[in-house]
């Protein structure tokens, strides 16, 4: 099989796989084809991933960034939440808005006072 029998680029966009690997086979030919999942680079199979194609094995799958995983500690995000129903800018309870006040320093608002 020479040169001239096979392409040597990859053929226009419009002969690329919709639903399979876009890897451009040149000793082949043609796209890989096989049944792949998207990466930023387009349709990849398990043997033309990026890592695969770097050399490294695959990252293992996971939930991703669950809110246990991130990095803000759980003390941080209460006083930010206490300070959203103190200023009453986040819903609650009056209960849960004269204790984010008293938490948070704010004055209660002259409407939540109870007349004695």
């Amino acid at each position: 099989m020479g040169t001239a029998d096979r392409p040597e680029r990859p053929a226009p966009a419009a002969d690329r796989p919709r639903h399979g690997c876009a890897q451009w086979l040149p000793a082949e030919g043609r796209y890989c084809g096989r049944s792949a999942r998207e990466y930023r680079t387009g349709l990849c199979c398990p043997d033309h991933t990026p890592a695969r194609q770097a050399g490294r094995d695959e990252p293992e799958s996971g939930p991703g960034y669950t809110p246990q995983r991130l990095a803000t500690p759980a003390s941080a995000s209460a006083v930010i939440d206490a300070q959203a129903i103190a200023s009453g800018k986040r819903r609650s309870s009056p209960r849960e808005y004269r204790l984010a006040q008293a938490a948070t320093g704010r004055a209660p608002h002259p409407s939540t006072r109870s007349t004695g």
